[in-house]
């Protein structure tokens, strides 16, 4: 058991692919900061977040929750990002297309991060125990993430220059 999810089910292999991408993400994050293509542990990223998001649709489809909304959201943030990054070698408006769909996506992971932690990590269900997660200290926790991640985007478009 991983959190009250069995290991050998289909959760539990999403849960792991979600990980996967978090954190191949943030590297990434920090790779276009620094203006650093990072192309295989983007490659990585990118695929891990693909396979995220369609093993999401595989394991709920219906009925419509937020969560397959989000999934949605996701793979129409992944289509352009992809296509910035693989078919217009980020020339051009593509750069920013490309950054700001990488960051897009991770922030939804992380989003989602945010959410079941609140719902499978004893002592944060514990100050926030409402089904979904609700109320102030949830929210500001989203807030502050989504914060960040506004900044890293803005910051990511400004830096991330890559060579070649």
């Amino acid at each position: 058991m991983f959190f009250g999810i069995p290991f050998g089910s289909l959760v539990f292999v999403h849960t792991i692919i979600t990980l996967v991408a978090i954190v191949t993400g943030l590297l990434v994050l920090f790779g276009l900061l620094r203006s650093d293509r990072m192309n295989g542990m983007t490659a990585i990223f990118l695929l891990f977040t693909v396979l995220t998001d369609i093993s999401g649709f595989v394991i709920q489809i219906k009925p419509v929750t937020p969560a397959v909304t989000l999934g949605v959201v996701l793979a129409a943030v992944l289509i352009p990002t992809l296509a910035a990054r693989y078919l217009f070698a980020m020339r051009g408006m593509w750069r920013w297309i490309y950054v700001v769909g990488a960051t897009l996506s991770l922030y939804l992971n992380v989003f989602v991060l945010v959410v079941q932690a609140f719902l499978k990590v004893p002592p944060l269900h514990a100050i926030v125990p409402a089904v979904p997660p609700a109320g102030p200290v949830f929210g500001a926790t989203q807030g502050v993430v989504l914060i960040l991640f506004i900044i890293a985007g803005y910051l990511g478009v400004r830096r991330f220059h890559p060579k070649g």
